[in-house]
């Protein structure tokens, strides 16, 4: 386990998956807050903005889009790694790419998941 001081976001409306990912992240030593509630999400992020926010596309009863956007707007500049099962779909690759979000494809390895991370947070 290394040792990380970046805390983490990890909004998914599948609790198995949210699971998931919170534990590879958190072995790696981030500080890793997970929720499926938009409502919660939205107290998490005032509470304590995150360093990154990593959301599924799909996200109970709001497109996961439309919830960066929202979680974005408390926190402007929160870096957004928007997890998809459909990467190559055009509507979500213009609509991720004017907000500025990043788009990382399902399913995925841990390793890869780990990776993505750790570039994107360097890169600061």
């Amino acid at each position: 386990m290394s040792a990380n001081s970046e805390t983490l976001l990890v909004f998914h409306s599948a609790p198995v998956v949210r699971t998931v990912i919170h534990e590879i992240l958190q072995r790696e030593g981030y500080v890793v807050r997970a929720t499926g509630d938009l409502g919660i999400a939205v107290d998490m992020v005032r509470e304590s903005p995150p360093d990154l926010l990593l959301i599924d596309v799909y996200v109970a009863d709001i497109s996961g889009h439309d919830a960066a956007v929202y979680l974005r707007e408390k926190v402007p500049g929160m870096r957004v790694l928007m997890i998809v099962g459909v990467p190559d779909d055009i509507r979500m690759q213009k609509r991720t790419t004017d907000e500025g979000f990043l788009v990382f494809p399902k399913p995925f390895a841990p390793a890869e998941l780990v990776a993505t991370v750790k570039e994107i947070l360097a890169k600061g």
